[in-house]
């Protein structure tokens, strides 16, 4: 299944559930893997194969989310079309091979592959694995003599991968992320920004990664662990500078700079998740709620609520209940 957003994102779906048994294999090696990367798709086992993916795709980028079976993935330099480099990682073992080099890695580890050279990455067993791909022109003035770089391991534990990950993934699901062609680039170069941090840049692109990806992957991070813990009553700004290990005034710096503050923000997710609680949970006391968000003064509550909604949380509760 295809769709293409009012942005121009296309986005493909693809599960080999929607096909019989027999017919999986072949589906799944003209759908994904020739139609959508390529790549020639040979599965270690013909019983029980199972495949999913969804894809995200732009002239600036592509992103993979698929969990298969175990599998052998390759390319050839017929199937070669693009210059594009890829960088991904799984949560199981896998091994890649591309020009002389070999490479076994660890569940977590992260591998930048070149589409433009004949490759292929071998999945022992089943798996989920996640992977970008961008132009390759976009990482190079970043990165010095990138195509050393091709089919060696990045650890796990590497911090700015480990942060390029989680805005990839954050990105993914968040609504706004990449709609429209600035913001499209905007996400491009936070991601390129992150990649150079993991793989080793330049001077220059260290120092602007730091000031543009790296500021926009924990701002993102830090908004999106607010909204997850807006119901902590410890939620503060010294909680969550210590869970993502910055510091209180770095924390505050980011929101500042985003044209918003700490306090503002956390305020406006704990009214937003209000709102929702009073018209989700319609028989649960309305003071439940308030204390369950973290509000301690009911009144201020109220005001803060009539000044956003325009309305009482009572109105909003019975007009649920109508």
């Amino acid at each position: 299944m295809s769709e293409v957003r009012p942005n121009g994102l296309q986005v493909f779906r693809f599960s080999t559930t929607s096909y019989r048994p027999h017919e999986r294999i072949a589906a799944w090696r003209e759908m994904f893997g020739r139609v959508l990367l390529n790549i020639d798709i040979a599965p270690q086992s013909r019983e029980g194969f199972q495949a999913n993916a969804t894809a995200f795709r732009s002239p600036s980028f592509g992103l993979i989310d698929v969990s298969t079976s175990a599998a052998y993935q390759s390319n050839s330099r017929s199937l070669i079309t693009s210059d594009d480099v890829s960088f991904g990682a799984t949560n199981a073992r896998w091994g890649a091979s591309q020009l002389g080099r070999s490479t076994e890695l660890q569940p977590g580890d992260g591998l930048l592959m070149s589409n433009g050279d004949v490759g292929a990455i071998t999945f022992p067993s089943e798996c989920r694995y996640f992977a970008f791909c961008i132009p390759r022109s976009a990482i190079e003035p970043l990165v010095p003599d990138v195509g050393s770089l091709f089919a060696r391991r990045t650890p796990a534990s590497n911090p700015a991968f480990q942060m390029l990950l989680r805005y990839l993934k954050l990105a993914q699901n968040e609504n706004g992320v990449v709609t429209t062609p600035e913001l499209e680039l905007a996400f491009t170069n936070h991601v390129c920004d992150l990649l150079a941090l993991a793989l080793g840049p330049t001077r220059d692109a260290a120092e602007l990664a730091r000031t543009r990806g790296l500021y926009t992957a924990r701002l993102l991070a830090i908004k999106h662990d607010i909204r997850r813990s807006i119901g902590r009553p410890n939620l503060s700004v010294h909680s969550i500078a210590a869970r993502h290990g910055v510091s209180v005034r770095y924390v505050q710096k980011l929101f500042e700079e985003s044209g918003c503050t700490f306090t503002r923000y956390v305020s406006e997710q704990r009214l937003t998740a209000a709102h929702k609680a009073l018209v989700m949970r319609a028989d649960a006391p309305i003071n439940t709620i308030i204390y369950d968000l973290g509000f301690t003064d009911i009144s201020n509550f109220n005001r803060a609520f009539r000044r956003r909604f325009g309305c009482t949380p009572t109105d909003v509760r019975n007009a649920a209940k109508r």
